[in-house]
C-alpha cells in the first residue's frame, strides 16, 4: 500500500491537484487543448503559442538552477505575453537573478514577481492554495454578465493571496473582483487583468 505520508507522496499529489486546476495542464497536454480553449479564449491562437512556448523556457530555467531549486519554490503562469512568478523563497536575489532570466524570453511583455520571503509551503497550505483555487474557479460561475466566460480569467493562489489574469471588460474585471473578495479563505485579490474597450 502507497504510503501517503513521505514528502515524495506528498509533492507528487499537490503537483497533480496543481496541474489540474492551474492553467499549466494545457502545456502538458498539448496543443489539441489549446485549439480547443481558442474558441472561448480572447487571445489569438497565436498567442496560445506563445505563452505556452514561454512557460515551457521559464520552467525550463527554473528547474535547470540549482541554487533555485535549494533556494525558492517557484510557481510559473503566463497570460498574453506576460509571467507570474509566486512562491517563496530563501533569498530574494536568487529569485530577482531568475526574474531577469525570464524577463529576457522572446516575447515577454512583463514579469509580476510575486515571490516572498519565508520558508517553503507546507504539505496543508500548499493543498489550501490549491482548493483555493478551485473554490475561485467555481464562484466566477456566479457573475452574470451577458457573455461573460468565467473560464477566460486565469486564477492562481498562493498562500491565501489570488491573482487573477484575463482579457476582460472593465466591467467583467469589477463583477469577477467582487465575487472573488467574498471567497472563503481570500486574503487578498491582485489584478493583473488587461482591459478590453467593448
Amino acid at each position: 500500500m502507497m504510503n501517503l505520508n513521505t514528502p515524495a507522496t506528498r509533492a507528487v499529489i499537490v503537483g497533480l491537484l496543481a496541474l489540474a486546476l492551474s492553467g499549466c495542464g494545457a502545456v502538458v497536454i498539448g496543443g489539441a487543448v489549446a485549439t480547443a480553449n481558442v474558441a472561448h479564449d480572447r487571445r489569438t491562437a497565436g498567442t496560445l503559442v506563445e505563452d505556452q512556448k514561454i512557460l515551457l523556457e521559464a520552467i525550463s530555467f527554473r528547474d535547470g538552477d540549482e541554487a533555485l531549486k535549494k533556494q525558492a519554490n517557484i510557481g510559473i503562469d503566463v497570460f498574453n505575453l506576460q509571467v507570474l512568478l509566486t512562491g517563496q523563497a530563501e533569498n530574494i536575489e536568487v529569485v530577482e537573478a531568475f526574474r531577469q532570466r525570464v524577463a529576457g524570453i522572446p516575447r515577454v511583455r512583463a514579469v509580476f514577481n510575486e515571490v516572498v520571503v519565508g520558508a517553503e509551503s507546507t504539505w496543508g497550505e500548499a493543498t489550501s492554495d490549491a482548493y483555493l483555487t478551485a473554490r475561485v474557479k467555481v464562484a466566477l460561475f456566479n457573475v452574470k454578465i451577458d457573455g461573460f466566460d468565467p473560464t477566460r480569467v486565469t486564477v492562481t493562489s498562493a498562500q491565501g493571496s489570488v491573482y487573477l489574469m484575463g482579457l476582460l471588460t472593465p466591467t467583467e474585471a469589477d463583477a469577477v473582483t467582487e465575487e472573488v473578495r467574498f471567497v472563503s479563505g481570500v486574503k487578498r485579490v491582485v489584478k493583473l487583468f488587461e482591459y478590453l474597450d467593448r
